[in-house]
C-alpha cells in the first residue's frame, strides 16, 4: 500500500469552541514521508503531529510548541486517520480547530472534496507486539495485539444520567464503516458544566448546533443522530487521539472503560517510548490485502 495525501488544497471557516471566534482552516497536500504538520499562520509556528507535543488534555487534545498551541485537534484527526492520510499540512489562523457541528462529518466532506492521492512511497503501518494498558479498574484504556490485520475499538462509557447510563460499542474499523457509524456522532456536555466554562471564558462558541447538551434529566437538542451517539463520539475521539502515533494500526484492539484524552495521550506516548512495543511494517497490496487490510475505500 502507498502513502496518501490529498489531491488539492481546501479551506473552510468555522467557529472555535472556546473562544467563539472565526477560524480559517486550510488543508494542503504534502510530499511522501513528511507526516502530518500543523501550522499556526498567525504565529509562523509549525507543530508536528506527535504525542510528545501534547500540552493539555483536560477539555480536548491540545498540541503546542514554544508556548503556541492548537486545541481540539481530535475531530479533524479522527477523519484524517479514517482516510489513511499520511502526509498533510493543517493550517489555522488561531489556536483552535473549528468545532463545525461537533462531529467529524464536516472534515470527512472536506477530505472527500479534496480527493485522496496515492504517493510513490510505501505506507508504513504500526504493528503492535504486546499489550499496553494505562489506568486501573475504575477507568482505563489499552491496546492488545490481535492476529487479524484489523483495528477494533471496544468502548464503554458510564454516566449517572437517565439518557446516557452505560453504553458499549464494538467498532470494526474501515473508512466506510467510520463514515456510516462514527463520523456524525457529536460531542456532548452537561449544561451546568457549560455554564461554568463560560464563566471562566471558555465554551464561548458552544451552541446546540455543535454539541449535545444535557440538563439533569434530558437532552436539550431536538434529537440524537444515533441511539448510542455518546459512546460513538468517544470512539471518534479515541481514533483522533490515537492518530498522534503517526501510523495506522494494523493488528490492534483498543479497549476503553471511561477513557479520556488524558489516558489516550499516556497510551500513545507509551507505545512509542519502547521499540519492544511495536514494529513498523509495509504491506504489499494485492486482491486479498486490498479487501482485508484496513479497507481504505471510499
Amino acid at each position: 500500500m502507498k502513502q496518501r495525501t490529498i489531491k488539492k488544497t481546501i479551506e473552510v471557516v468555522g467557529i472555535g469552541l472556546h473562544k467563539g471566534v472565526p477560524v480559517k482552516l486550510k488543508l494542503e497536500p504534502m510530499e511522501a514521508n513528511t507526516g502530518i504538520i500543523f501550522y499556526r499562520s498567525d504565529k509562523g509556528i509549525s507543530i508536528p503531529l506527535n504525542p510528545k507535543n501534547i500540552v493539555d488534555t483536560k477539555l480536548a487534545t491540545v498540541i503546542g510548541k514554544n508556548n503556541i498551541t492548537i486545541s481540539t485537534i481530535e475531530h479533524l484527526m479522527s477523519a484524517v486517520y479514517a482516510f489513511g492520510i499520511d502526509n498533510l499540512r493543517i493550517i489555522v489562523d488561531n489556536n483552535e480547530i473549528p468545532i463545525m457541528d461537533g462531529s467529524a462529518i464536516s472534515f470527512v466532506m472536506m477530505l472527500q472534496e479534496a480527493g485522496i492521492k496515492e504517493l510513490s512511497a510505501n505506507k508504513k503501518f504500526l504493528k503492535l507486539k504486546k499489550e499496553i494498558i494505562i489506568g486501573d479498574n475504575s477507568k482505563f484504556v489499552k491496546l492488545i495485539p490481535v492476529k487479524e490485520n484489523n483495528f477494533i475499538l471496544d468502548y464503554t462509557i458510564e454516566f449517572n444520567h437517565p439518557i446516557i447510563g452505560k453504553q458499549q460499542k464494538i467498532f470494526n474499523f474501515s473508512t466506510k464503516n467510520y463514515i456510516k457509524e462514527i463520523a456524525k456522532a457529536r460531542t456532548f456536555g452537561f449544561l451546568k458544566e457549560v455554564q461554568y466554562l463560560r464563566s471562566i471564558g471558555l465554551a464561548q462558541g458552544g451552541t446546540l448546533n455543535n454539541a449535545i447538551v444535557l440538563d439533569d434529566k434530558k437532552i436539550l437538542n431536538d434529537f440524537l443522530r444515533y441511539p448510542d451517539e455518546f459512546v460513538r463520539h468517544k470512539i471518534l475521539d479515541a481514533i483522533g487521539d490515537l492518530s498522534l502515533i503517526g501510523y495506522n494500526l494494523i493488528n490492534a484492539k483498543y479497549i476503553a472503560y471511561k477513557g479520556s484524552h488524558h489516558l489516550n495521550a499516556l497510551l500513545t506516548n507509551a507505545i512509542l517510548a519502547d521499540t519492544n512495543n511495536h514494529e513498523l511494517i509495509e504491506i504489499q497490496e494485492n486482491k486479498q490485502t486490498k479487501e482485508k487490510v484496513f479497507a481504505y475505500s471510499f
